[in-house]
């Protein structure tokens, strides 16, 4: 969505992302979703009197690979109480990390080359997680709330970028190659459904080369298509209100997705609000130098560089292969491509079976073995299977697992011999007089028409490149 003419939007995203830890941040206690509510607590995460917070250690170690991954600069840091009074946080305070976060600085480089720049990633607690039952759902106007407290205390980071995005659809990239990254890193499984990722978007709108307007910001976006649609509403209602005379206040705004609109939750409280002051009951945290050798030492390539790698491997490439590798990468896909295109599998069949029967059935991809897959494809390029069956014989192998060729002889995927092809193509020609005039006179498009007729008389037997063929030998 484009502004009114001489308007531009001004966005700015904290993203939270719950880490992917055995036990929460300051306890012992299961961190796992899906749990019986009020199951996975304990007197630390429900902050009883006497019981002290215990430092988990792979909770910093993902938090030092974010921000190695984000080219943020790994610091000493300390903990703070951030007090605030809501029933989901049974201590009435959240330890996070305020004005000394362990990763300080950093960019992100976007698809479309552009920089987003980050201007933290501090680690914190989770809160719980409220539920209001009747009415619309929210607690104005519900009959009662439930209160789960398993997810207080599971480890966060929230990553603060600055104020550099200009679009929604800007905001919904730089979103979605973060997550990659999360991904990528092992802190993270990205399930924005799960609330694994949730997303605030700061809003504010301007004229262009005007100092940044007053901004809202809008809470708990579970899913890009809604921090996308949430964006574009906001500033446009603030457009709106501006150009009517009126003026921002700064607050927070939540998002209805059936309404497609935001709406007021409370004035926009400042750091002063939350009254910070030093975890009494934390040692500062410094990582040294060998810590963070080892957490670099043990980082995968990331989303970017893997990009690169394969890009280079598709010579000339289309958008349509494009869009192809940016869904292999987002999955995580590409190794099978790689090892695909190495035993010799053209890289433009590789990266369309890895971006459509791979990632259709990427639950259950841990079945196909990366030589199954490449073999499936090498009988495919050679003509020992059509495209039709090729793409069966994956989804078999990807629901069952096994062997291409034992899979193919059992589906009864056996080639017809030219003698019997050509023998076929004869019958339908004599049977389709006119349509096999227009062909000759040049009408390519009745090529797939004698393809399907084949593939219907021999039941899918026929490859459709011989088929082909074989009509232009008949010219």
């Amino acid at each position: 969505m484009s502004l009114p003419h001489g308007w531009e939007m001004v966005v700015g995203l904290e993203v939270h992302t719950e880490l992917q830890t055995a036990t929460k941040m300051f306890c012992g206690c299961a961190n796992a979703f899906g749990a019986v509510p009020n199951t996975s607590v304990c007197p630390v995460c429900l902050g009883l009197p006497g019981a002290l917070p215990v430092l988990n250690e792979r909770a910093i170690d993902l938090a030092m690979a974010i921000g190695m991954a984000l080219h943020s600069t790994i610091s000493p840091s300390t903990f703070h109480r951030k007090n605030y009074f809501y029933p989901d946080m049974p201590k009435d305070f959240q330890i996070s990390q305020y004005d000394l976060p362990i990763n300080a600085g950093g960019y992100l480089d976007l698809p479309d080359s552009t920089r987003v720049t980050i201007e933290r990633a501090h680690l914190e607690e989770d809160t719980g997680k409220s539920t209001h039952l009747g009415g619309s759902g929210r607690i104005h106007g519900a009959d009662r709330s439930l209160v789960d407290y398993n997810r207080s205390g599971v480890p966060l980071v929230e990553i603060v970028s600055g104020p550099d995005i200009r679009s929604s659809t800007q905001a919904r990239l730089y979103a979605s190659e973060l997550r990659a990254i999360l991904v990528a890193t092992g802190a993270s499984d990205g399930r924005m459904e799960e609330g694994s990722m949730r997303i605030d978007a700061n809003v504010s709108v301007r004229h262009a080369d005007e100092p940044f307007g007053t901004r809202c910001e809008i809470k708990n976006l579970n899913s890009l298509r809604s921090l996308q649609r949430a964006i574009d509403y906001e500033a446009l209602r603030q457009v709106e209100l501006l150009e009517g005379g009126g003026r921002v206040r700064q607050e927070t705004r939540h998002w209805d997705e059936n309404l497609g609109a935001t709406s007021t939750m409370r004035t926009k409280e400042e750091a002063e609000d939350y009254r910070y002051f030093r975890e009494p009951d934390l040692v500062d945290l410094a990582p040294d130098i060998a810590w963070q050798d080892r957490v670099r030492a043990g980082l995968p390539p990331m989303p970017a560089e893997r990009r690169a790698t394969l890009s280079a491997r598709l010579v000339g490439a289309n958008d349509a292969q494009l869009d192809a590798l940016e869904v292999v990468i987002d999955l995580g896909l590409d190794p099978f491509v790689h090892h695909a295109i190495d035993a010799g599998v053209d890289p433009g069949l590789a990266l369309a079976r890895g971006a459509n029967e791979l990632a259709a059935g990427l639950e259950d991809i841990a079945r196909l073995n990366r030589d199954a897959f490449s073999a499936t494809l090498l009988m495919e390029q050679r003509g020992e299977l059509s495209s039709t069956q090729a793409k069966t014989v994956l989804g078999e192998l990807l629901a069952h697992g096994g062997e291409p060729g034992t899979v193919a002889a059992a589906k009864g995927f056996e080639q017809l011999s030219a003698d019997t092809l050509g023998t076929t193509v004869a019958e339908l020609l004599a049977q389709f007089p006119s349509e096999w005039e227009r062909y000759r006179d040049g009408d390519e498009k009745l090529a797939q028409f004698f393809i399907g007729q084949v593939m219907r008389i021999t039941n899918g037997q026929a490859n459709g490149k011989a088929v082909v063929a074989e009509l232009r030998a008949r010219r």
